[in-house]
């Protein structure tokens, strides 16, 4: 499809993406993100599979492995914080990647890599969107109007744009019964390069993870889980602190300074399933189109491939939108298949409930991260992985 407008709603690591390209295909891209300004918060997440290419053609792979948490591995620890079980590091494949990064970081690399051209709108939402004459007509809620040849909603597992657009029976929202707490925290002498997991009874698991500033990375994460996004921060902590009473490990540590920690960020976990990622002039990407979930994974590998096939698609089918919309979600779809579809008894091996489930636990933690069985765990961790060659990016005319 020749050059022409944009507009991306969000400005995380799909959005960004999607930005990167369109513009390098010579478009004319807004950007449109409701937070007040850059956010460069966020906790660790990873590049792999088909991914790795992307950045590479973006030419950002050595600016992305720079950027890395420092972490060397990954270790299921007991109550004491001794090793029960060292997850395979597949050569940089396995628990932890070889390119390791905070969530922020990698926006960091994009935002900074964009090509010229591409304008910002910070603090503001759309409200309404409308097909009219071959184009996505726009009103925001600061009172934009915009025009635009493509709308993509980049916003997240959240995303408002997405139910103003497609129907709600074309929408699943799959809830994982599972909240998880996330915040950065002090960092102690105790603490060390290793991403550290501790499973309690009662469903409840906490990690600590190093990162390249000083600080360390927290997540609290239980099943079944609670409705705490209604509530205020502090009665979310509380309930959170409640949960965890009694849990051992180093779990009031964390409680206590998440209590004064700037970016604490609650989520209670759910796929998003669409019939369709595509209407008329309005495309769907990254989490708000089929969220993974941290524990399926691989959400940031599938945000950098999708936008790079989009473009591709784009500049592949000149002149014919919803041809390329329809090739890039034929393209898309077996790799977020793939990754959506975790084992039904995932969440149940994950959040052991009674100590004696736990010492099961223990016992195929340690079986399956032994040298004869280390290929199974391996494949866990394995997302945007694909045979196929990623489609090529044409240069676009008009």
């Amino acid at each position: 499809m020749s050059a022409g407008t944009a507009v991306v709603s969000g400005a995380s690591i799909a959005g960004l993406s999607a930005a990167f390209w369109l513009r390098r295909l010579g478009w004319q891209v807004t950007v449109i993100e409701r937070a007040p300004e850059f956010r460069d918060g966020g906790q660790n997440i990873d590049v792999r599979g088909v991914a790795r290419e992307v950045l590479v053609r973006m030419g950002l792979f050595d600016a992305v492995k720079a950027r890395n948490t420092t972490e060397t591995g990954a270790v299921i620890v007991d109550g004491n914080g001794q090793a029960i079980a060292t997850l395979p590091d597949g050569g940089g494949t396995g628990a932890t990647a070889e390119l390791e990064i905070l969530r922020g970081d990698l926006a960091g690399v994009l935002r900074d890599h964009l090509p010229e051209g591409v304008e910002f709108v910070y603090g503001d939402t759309i409200e309404d969107v409308s097909e009219h004459a071959g184009h996505a007509r726009l009103t925001t809620a600061g009172g934009r109007e915009l025009r635009c040849d493509l709308l993509v909603i980049a916003e997240g597992v959240r995303s408002t744009t997405r139910g103003r657009v497609f129907a709600q029976d074309t929408v699943e929202e799959r809830e994982l019964g599972v909240t998880m707490v996330f915040g950065t925290i002090p960092r102690v002498p105790g603490d060390d390069d290793r991403w550290r997991w501790y499973n309690a009874p009662g469903g409840r698991q906490a990690h600590l993870r190093p990162d390249p500033y000083g600080t360390t990375r927290t997540i609290l994460s239980y099943s079944p889980g609670d409705d705490l996004l209604s509530m205020s921060r502090n009665e979310a902590l509380a309930r959170v602190r409640s949960r965890y009473r009694g849990a051992g490990w180093e779990t009031s540590r964390i409680l206590d300074a998440l209590e004064t920690s700037q970016d604490v960020y609650i989520d209670q976990l759910a796929q998003i399933r669409m019939k369709t990622w595509h209407q008329g002039h309005v495309v769907m990407l990254g989490d708000a189109a089929w969220c993974v979930t941290p524990m399926g994974g691989g959400g940031a590998s599938l945000a950098l491939t999708s936008a790079y096939v989009l473009a591709a698609q784009l500049s592949a089918h000149s002149g014919d939108l919803a041809a390329a919309l329809a090739a890039y979600e034929r393209w898309m779809r077996p790799l977020v298949r793939d990754a959506q579809n975790m084992p039904g008894w995932l969440t149940r091996f994950a959040y052991p409930q009674s100590r004696a489930g736990l010492a099961l636990r223990h016992v195929a933690d340690r079986v399956f991260t032994s040298a004869p069985f280390r290929p199974l765990p391996a494949k866990l961790t394995q997302v945007a992985e694909t045979e196929r060659t990623l489609p090529t990016l044409r240069p676009t005319t008009g």
